[in-house]
């Protein structure tokens, strides 16, 4: 058995920068548009402007890197495209509303 001891408290950094390092120096961030392999994209949609994140967006943004990750791991040239506000509507009437408050017309 070993006598490895975490520590009390998770240091992001110590962990996570050795690995987002590889990451990077491996191209796992980018897709190439000549590449023969077969492309595999979805757009990734932002978060509406009129409320704060929810478990439905957690929900289909995990959903989305699991995909990216696993057509990736086929040999897939992956794209997680950031995307346009899916919420027009609604970011137009939250606009709105600020400039009036502002009194702006």
């Amino acid at each position: 058995m070993s006598d490895t001891k975490l520590p009390k408290t998770y240091d992001p950094q110590t962990v996570e920068a050795p690995w987002y390092d590889r990451w990077e120096s491996s191209g796992a961030f980018s897709s190439d548009p000549d590449s023969a392999e077969t492309p595999y994209t979805i757009m990734m949609p932002p978060p509406n402007v009129t409320g704060s994140l929810h478990m439905g967006h957690a929900l289909t943004f995990t959903l989305q890197d699991l995909l990216i990750r696993f057509n990736r791991m086929r040999g897939r040239d992956t794209l997680w495209q950031p995307g346009q506000d899916h919420a027009g509507i609604a970011t137009q009437m939250v606009v709105e509303r600020q400039l009036a408050d502002q009194g702006i017309d």
